[in-house]
């Protein structure tokens, strides 16, 4: 939203996936990056601004694109359509500098959108590195443009991007368009739009042509090239050709690729759990009880303390206690990508996926899941085969997302000695089950000839922690807008269905018991027969999370007021000690070679014991077996039908719920 006094410069971001465009837009914005989704689709959209001499200057990071020619994916129309149809002020065309032959081709043809534009050489220590010297000074003659070096990892470069963006907007300085043969040129003439919407025009009328012009970009691509470009011959080994002689081997490879997984979720937890202890019993057994006794001081009704003892402590407070797990996930999965790793995961499960009739693309949607299913099924709109595409499909409900992850932990740290295995074990399950329903699904509704795919693998970079931290910070807000909004009012509403009829001091007679006691036939073979387990469970097709938030807001209803009183200042000394302890278990568990081996200590929290008392190991282990097969995520089905179709996704769905029920009947019944 533009500021009063200000005047809004809007610039969009161009150039190839993986070129950098976010770390430049990170460093330009300074950290204020704001992560959403383009209007009336689910792919992700990146803007941010930042004011500058007397200017708002408003940034928009559009989807990778290596063309403005056959256009096939969701992301390259979106930034297709904007690029030509929308109204901005200026192209900020960021080019991967290593790869500058390849990205030229894409700023020829941006420049006969006749836009003001400014060329933004990213990676320049990269290119350097590999011998490869840009003439900017040429570069910026020859196209009428002004070229910076940057290198998006430092930040080097990018302040001098602003005061030209403004020296640009000022002067509407236009690049150069290129000249076509006089034939062609004399039909643009005739044309009343900007060059490259005249030229689609003349294609149209005269498709002949099409080849001409197309040969000419190609011309004025090289020619540029050649002109601007020299490069030193090199003899050395570059970094990324060492590290792909390890991680791309067949046998090392595969090592690596599971030491960094175990790594992955042993950091994720045992840093995090600390910290995830001490939220939980800050909010049990510090807030909880302060807030109940400063509002009945003051004389305050019953029901409010209820509501925001139960509603917003014991449901949405229980669900932001796993903040520090979700940003230690997101943390480390951000760094696995902004490093080329998780490309290179892609090409090393090639052959393996080839066995399932699948190609390494099917895994980024796969690791994609990871941190949440949503993205992920986005993702396979890249996948030109449909049964391709329903395939990869079918798997990722199976990938546990955050959401999961928080339940895991929740009920591991309760009823498992070893958590950080448990939880390692169960995603290895889901994956399992992935597997099992692409060969099934392969061999039956889905036959078809294996397709091929291309991988692009960019170099490696170390990433820069500036960066990843902004990226992470970005989604960890999403995470907590999902906690004050959907959690919120499902925690709500299950305070609701708790109090009525109103009057009844009997939680057993509530509306919320009946429903759950209704189905609990349903869930009593697999050993989930209470009502509180069951209504919990009904509660997670909106937001998995709120399985966890509503069995906090059970048990905080019907704890009544057995909150013991506090002294509050001895209290609050006690809780800071803890919060150091916190810190300092959460660093030294990082150097721990093995998962940590903990117990629910007597300090637990009420809702802990509760669950304990509700459930036997075997059960917890039913229920968890249940929440990690389960497609129990509205937001999961209903975008798994707009990819798909209804009918896959809701048959998917009911598969997934036999499926959940029958493992944990077995889980049950016979171990």
């Amino acid at each position: 939203m533009k500021e009063n006094n200000y005047k809004e410069i809007k610039v969009v971001l161009v150039g190839n996936p993986n070129v950098g465009k976010t770390s430049i837009l990170n460093y330009l914005v300074k950290g204020n990056l704001k992560i959403g989704n383009w209007p009336g689709v689910t792919v992700e959209k990146k803007e941010g601004h930042v004011f500058f001499d007397g200017y708002q200057i408003t940034f928009i990071d559009l989807p990778g694109i290596y063309t403005l020619e056959e256009i096939v994916s969701e992301d390259e129309k979106i930034a297709f359509d904007f690029i030509v149809n929308r109204d901005y002020d200026l192209i900020l065309n960021i080019i991967e500098t290593p790869r500058i032959e390849r990205d030229l081709y894409l700023t020829c043809q941006l420049l006969d959108i006749e836009k003001p534009l400014i060329l933004v050489l990213n990676m320049i220590d990269e290119a350097e590195s590999l011998g490869i010297e840009v003439n900017v000074e040429r570069l910026s003659e020859l196209l009428k443009v002004k070229v910076f070096k940057t290198n998006g990892r430092t930040g080097e470069g990018v302040k001098e991007i602003l005061p030209a963006i403004i020296e640009v907007y000022k002067k509407n300085t236009k690049p150069v368009t290129i000249n076509y043969p006089k034939e062609i040129e004399n039909k643009i003439k005739e044309k009343n739009t900007f060059k490259w919407l005249k030229l689609q025009e003349i294609i149209k009328e005269n498709p002949e042509l099409y080849k001409i012009i197309k040969e000419k970009q190609l011309s004025f691509s090289k020619g540029l090239t050649k002109e601007v470009i020299r490069k030193k011959i090199l003899h050395k080994k570059t970094l990324t050709e060492t590290l792909d002689s390890l991680f791309l081997h067949p046998i090392l490879g595969n090592f690596f690729f599971i030491l960094i997984t175990y790594l992955f979720f042993k950091i994720s937890f045992d840093f995090s759990s600390p910290f995830i202890d001490w939220i939980d019993n800050f909010l049990q057994n510090f807030l909880a009880p302060l807030i109940t006794k400063n509002l009945e001081n003051i004389g305050a009704p019953h029901f409010l303390i209820s509501f925001i003892v139960g509603a917003l402590i014991g449901g949405v407070g229980i669900v932001l206690s796993f903040i520090p797990l979700i940003f230690t996930m997101y943390f480390l999965l951000t760094i696995l990508e902004t490093s080329g790793y998780l490309p290179r995961v892609a090409f090393l499960m090639d052959s393996f996926t080839h066995k399932i009739g699948l190609h390494g693309q099917s895994v980024i949607p796969l690791i994609l899941g990871l941190g949440c299913n949503v993205p992920a099924v986005i993702a396979t709109r890249t996948f030109q085969d449909i049964k391709d595409k329903l395939l990869v499909l079918s798997m990722i409900p199976f990938i546990s997302c955050p959401a999961r992850l928080i339940i895991f932990s929740f009920f591991a740290l309760i009823f498992f000695k070893n958590p950080a295995l448990i939880i390692f074990i169960l995603y290895l399950i889901g994956l399992i089950f992935s597997i099992l329903t692409s060969l099934i699904l392969r061999k039956t509704l889905l036959k078809k000839k294996l397709s091929h795919f291309v991988m692009d693998l960019p170099p490696y970079r170390i990433p820069s922690l500036k960066i990843v931290f902004n990226i992470t910070k970005a989604y960890l807000k999403d995470f907590v807008y999902r906690a004050g909004t959907i959690i919120f009012m499902v925690s709500v509403v299950m305070w609701l269905l708790l109090n009525l009829p109103f009057g009844e001091k009997n939680i057993e007679k509530s509306l919320a018991s009946k429903i759950g006691k209704t189905l609990s036939y349903i869930f009593e073979p697999i050993g989930l027969g209470d009502w509180r387990i069951t209504t919990s469970l009904l509660s997670g097709f909106l937001a998995r999370e709120a399985i966890i938030s509503n069995l906090g807001v059970i048990v905080a209803q019907e704890r009544k007021d057995t909150y013991q009183k506090i002294d509050t200042l001895p209290a609050l000394k006690e809780q800071v000690i803890n919060l150091g302890r916190a810190i300092k278990e959460g660093f030294f568990s990082i150097f721990y070679p093995i998962p940590k081996t903990l117990e629910v200590s007597e300090n637990s929290t009420e809702l802990k014991d509760k669950i304990k008392d509700l459930l036997t190991p075997k059960q917890a282990l039913s229920f968890l077996l249940f929440v990690l097969i389960y497609n129990s995520c509205l937001a999961t089905v209903v975008i798994m039908a707009k990819e798909g179709n209804w009918k896959f996704a809701l048959g998917f769905w009911l598969y997934s719920f036999v499926l959940a029920w029958f493992i944990s009947f077995i889980n049950f019944s016979f171990f």
